[in-house]
C-alpha cells in the first residue's frame, strides 16, 4: 500500500499533464478537483474563487467541485476557507467541530484542509477538501497540495 506522500508523488505527472494543455482556469480547476477527489476518495473536493468588484463586496464564490452540494458564498475571514484567505496560509483542521466559526455545509464533514491558490502574489481562489474522518489531513497534505495548486494559475 502506498503512503500518502507516494500517492501525491504518483499523481504529480497527471497534474502537470492536465494543466499544460489547457488555458482556461475553470477547466483546470474542474479536472484538478476530479483528480484529487477520485484518487484520494475525499468527501468533498473543490474550489472557491475570489470574486467581487471592490473590497467591500469581495467574497469566495463556489467554483468547480466534486461531492455533495456546497455553500455558495463565503465571506472574508469566515469559516475555514475564509480564514485561509484572510490569513494567507494553508489551514489544516483535524476536527471541524473544534474550529471556531466553522461553516457546516455538510454535517458529514469531520476534517478539512484549505490551500490558497496564488497568482502574481495574490490569492485568487482556495482549494477546499473535506473528509468524513477525523484527522485526515496533516503537514504532508499541506506540502503536496500547495505544490499541486502551484500548477493551477496561468
Amino acid at each position: 500500500m502506498q503512503t500518502k506522500e507516494e500517492k501525491y508523488a504518483a499523481i504529480l505527472p497527471a497534474v502537470r499533464s492536465l494543466m499544460s494543455g489547457e488555458d482556461d482556469v475553470i477547466a483546470r480547476m474542474a479536472n484538478l478537483a476530479a483528480l484529487l477527489h477520485y484518487e484520494f476518495g475525499f468527501w468533498w473536493t473543490g474550489f472557491y474563487r475570489v470574486c467581487g468588484k471592490d473590497s467591500e463586496k469581495t467574497e469566495l464564490v463556489l467554483g468547480p467541485f466534486q461531492g455533495p452540494l456546497a455553500c455558495t458564498r463565503i465571506g472574508f475571514g469566515k469559516g475555514v476557507c475564509g480564514t485561509a484567505w484572510a490569513e494567507n496560509r494553508t489551514v489544516v483542521v483535524p476536527d471541524v467541530e473544534k474550529f471556531p466559526g466553522h461553516i457546516a455545509c455538510s454535517s458529514e464533514s469531520r476534517s478539512e484542509i484549505v490551500v490558497p491558490v496564488r497568482q502574481c502574489g495574490r490569492i485568487t481562489a482556495v482549494l477546499d477538501i473535506d473528509s468524513r474522518e477525523l484527522g485526515t489531513f496533516d503537514a504532508t497534505d499541506a506540502e503536496w497540495l500547495e505544490k499541486i495548486v502551484g500548477y493551477l494559475p496561468l
